[in-house]
């Protein structure tokens, strides 16, 4: 099972890195105990962002994400819970 780092680590790896670069950034994954591909995606999300995102369970990028998520959910079930209703009327309507 993949490891749950928190923002704060992700940064003082990246900051470890910038810090280090003569140890190259498969070194620095090395010593802090993570993948390359790992501290490589930080890298460019920090260079991209100037900020590393960190997503919770659910792998939202947003609040909004998650809550656009959570209504979806919220419909379908209300969707399935009306099918369900309108077959209940068909049998019971015969």
């Amino acid at each position: 099972m993949a490891n749950q780092h928190n923002k704060q680590f992700k940064l003082d790896a990246v900051q470890y890195y910038l810090g280090h670069k003569d140890l190259g950034m498969r070194g620095c994954a090395e010593n802090l105990g993570i993948g390359y591909s790992t501290l490589s995606k930080w890298m460019r999300d920090y260079r991209e962002n100037g900020d590393i995102g960190v997503r919770g369970s659910g792998n939202y990028s947003s609040d909004e994400q998650k809550e656009i998520a959570h209504l979806k959910r919220e419909l379908r079930d209300t969707q399935d819970a009306l099918d369900v209703l309108k077959k209940a009327i068909s049998i019971l309507g015969k």
